[in-house]
C-alpha cells in the first residue's frame, strides 16, 4: 500500500474510533431516561412492557457495527485497541462527572446542584455496570466475529456480523441489567422485561445494520483494492 493510501486508511480508522468512543460515552451519560417503543402496540411480557427501554440503548448498537467494520477491514488487533480506548474514555468521563458533582453551583446557575445530581447522580454506578458488561460483550463480539471469519474464509459477512452481535448483546444486556438491579438502581420486578426488551431491540438493530456493514465494507474494499478476507495492516 502506498503512503497516500496508508494515510487515508489511518484517518478512516481514527474517525471510526472517534464515532465509537462518542457513542459509548454518550450512551452512559443519557441512560437514565426511559422511553416506550411500541411499533406493534403495547406488549407486555412477565408483567413488564416489552419495549420499555433506556435511551442509552440508541447509540450503543453503533459501537458493535463499528467494531465489526474495523474487524473486517483493519483486523482483530485494531478492533481490540478501540475497545480498550473506549473503556479509558468512559472512565475518564466518569471522573469528570464525579468531579463536577462536587463543584457547588452559583445562585444564578441555570443548572442547580440538585438538578445536576438528579440527571448525573447515578452515572457512577451506571458506568461501572455498563463497563463490566461492555468489556465482556465487546471482546466476545470480536472473538466470535473472527472465529466465523476464519471458518468461512472471509465469506458470508452477514453470518459473522449477526452471530457475533447476537451473543455479545445478550451477554451485555443481561449483565448490565443484573448489575443495575443488584445495585438498587432498577427494581427487580423490571429485570426480565428489560433484559428481553433490550435484547430484542438490539437483535432488530443488528438485522437493520447489516446492509450498512455490507455497504461500508464494499466501499473500503473497492477503495483500497482488498480481496475478500484481506485486511489493512496499519503497522506495516
Amino acid at each position: 500500500m502506498n503512503p497516500k493510501d496508508k494515510k487515508l486508511a489511518f484517518k478512516i480508522y481514527l474517525y471510526l474510533g472517534a464515532l465509537f468512543i462518542t457513542s459509548l460515552v454518550v450512551s452512559n451519560l443519557i441512560f437514565q431516561k426511559f422511553f416506550y417503543w411500541q411499533p406493534f402496540g403495547e406488549v407486555t411480557i412477565f408483567g413488564a412492557s416489552l419495549f420499555e427501554i433506556s435511551v442509552g440503548i440508541l447509540p450503543y448498537p453503533i459501537t458493535f457495527l463499528i467494531t465489526d467494520l474495523i474487524s473486517e477491514i483493519f483486523g482483530k488487533k485494531k478492533a481490540n485497541q478501540i475497545v480498550i480506548a473506549g473503556i479509558f474514555a468512559s472512565f475518564f468521563s466518569l471522573l469528570i462527572v464525579y468531579t463536577s458533582s462536587y463543584v457547588p453551583a452559583t445562585d444564578w446557575s441555570p443548572v442547580s446542584d440538585g438538578m445536576f445530581t438528579s440527571v448525573f447522580g447515578n452515572t457512577i454506578v451506571a458506568v461501572f455496570a455498563s463497563m463490566m458488561a461492555y468489556l465482556l460483550a465487546q471482546f466476545v463480539d470480536i472473538q466470535i466475529y473472527h472465529f466465523w471469519k476464519n471458518l468461512t474464509k472471509g465469506k458470508h459477512l452477514w453470518l459473522r456480523n449477526n452471530f457475533s452481535t447476537f451473543f455479545s448483546q445478550l451477554i451485555d444486556t443481561f449483565t448490565v441489567v443484573l448489575l443495575l438491579c443488584s445495585f438498587g438502581e432498577i427494581s427487580w420486578d423490571k429485570f426480565t422485561g428489560l433484559v428481553i426488551s433490550g435484547f430484542l431491540f438490539k437483535v432488530l438493530i443488528a438485522f437493520l445494520d447489516t446492509p450498512f456493514l455490507y455497504f461500508f465494507v464494499y466501499l473500503l474494499r473497492k477503495r483500497f483494492g482488498l480481496a475478500i478476507g484481506e485486511e489493512i495492516d496499519l503497522e506495516a
